[in-house]
């Protein structure tokens, strides 16, 4: 079973919030929708549920289309960031509300409501707060409630939209490795929508990137992280410092940059931007050096560095405090990238002449 979307899009008044959505979900997969407020995650999401209608496009389960149908006849399992539970129900009746509101030829009899509700806390770990009520529970103890309501009914695809947003750091932390292990045992289709990456990429099997209403890339968090590609998704994932480079036979060429780390790409000659990680660039002093240090700041575990060159080319790098303890204000220092994208296009630097690695450089290469 697979849920296929396809050209969909929506629009609100002049605002088209969804321009041509097309994925594929399959079966027990765990996906999360990221990107930043107003890339339309949360529209997607609530067409998946049958609570908003796209305007074009197609959403099918299972060969089955989803548009004629309703939100209670797609059995959908819905949980909200503010939980949504009912202040004058107990957990338990809770939990068992989709239940009792099925339609009576599918509702199952109060025994098997009280077994099934019974299952649930004992799965949730949360079977000694079944006789209390919302406003006697913690946070992070209404979000499993509002996951064990949304399971009751056995839903086909379980939806969450910014699941742990109201909780605090440490709470969304526990949580998240805890609905992984929930995931992993009830074998759910589960699609949710956060804006973080850190909590997208230690879900999810596939991380969808959203931005302006279209999909810009799709694959394994791993994937995504090492190989962006669009220029959008390298600054929403971190890679910050943009330098202008020179393509010449697929290599990166930038006048005092050591770029030989970076494999080779099939990109036509001309110029090109480098988008980096601050992580990703190692100073290494060198009298020679065409950058010079002039920032540097010590945040306990880390140094961040700021170089320059004559040419006010400005690169900031963050490397461990220990290994950054021979950088002092004013030196000249080497930048040896280890990581980085590239992606056509951009001012070429006027001075972007093959440089051979300092020797400082080469001698730290392992």
């Amino acid at each position: 079973m697979s849920l296929a979307i396809s050209h969909l899009a929506r629009r609100f008044d002049t605002t088209q919030v969804l321009r041509g959505i097309d994925l594929t979900v399959g079966k027990g997969e765990l996906i999360a929708l990221l990107g930043p407020s107003g890339s339309g995650k949360t529209t997607l999401l609530r067409i998946i549920a049958g609570l908003d209608w796209p305007d074009a496009g197609a959403l099918s389960f299972n060969g089955t289309d989803w548009l004629v149908k309703s939100a209670a006849e797609r059995r959908i399992g819905f949980v909200f960031q503010h939980y949504a539970l009912f202040p004058h129900m107990t957990v338990r009746d809770n939990i068992a509300f989709g239940l009792t509101v099925l339609p009576r030829a599918d509702r199952p009899g109060k025994a098997q409501i009280a077994a099934t509700v019974d299952r649930l806390l004992a799965f949730l770990q949360i079977d000694g707060l079944a006789d209390r009520y919302p406003a006697e529970l913690s946070g992070g103890q209404r979000q499993r409630v509002a996951l064990g309501r949304a399971m009751a009914i056995e839903p086909r695809v379980l939806l969450l939209d910014e699941p742990f947003g109201a909780l605090d750091a440490q709470v969304r932390r526990d949580l998240r490795r805890w609905l992984r292990g929930v995931h992993d045992s009830a074998g759910t289709t589960t699609i949710f929508v956060t804006h973080d990456q850190e909590e997208a990429f230690e879900l999810a099997d596939r991380v969808v990137v959203m931005n302006g209403g279209v999909i810009e890339q799709t694959g394994h968090p791993d994937e995504i992280y090492d190989h962006p590609a669009t220029p959008f998704v390298a600054r929403f994932l971190g890679l910050t410092v943009e330098v202008p480079v020179t393509i010449r036979s697929g290599r990166a060429q930038a006048a005092g940059l050591d770029l030989t780390a970076l494999p080779r790409r099939a990109l036509p000659d001309g110029p090109a931007t480098l988008f980096l990680r601050p992580a990703d660039i190692q100073p290494v002093p060198d009298p020679a050096a065409p950058f010079r240090v002039t920032e540097i700041a010590s945040t306990g575990a880390l140094l961040r560095i700021v170089a320059e060159n004559a040419a006010a080319c400005r690169i900031e790098a963050e490397m461990p405090r220990r290994q950054g303890r021979d950088l002092r204000k004013d030196q000249p220092v080497a930048l040896r990238v280890i990581a980085g994208q590239i992606f056509p296009g951009g001012a070429a630097p006027a001075d972007a002449a093959p440089v051979e690695a300092p020797k400082a450089l080469k001698e730290s290469r392992p």
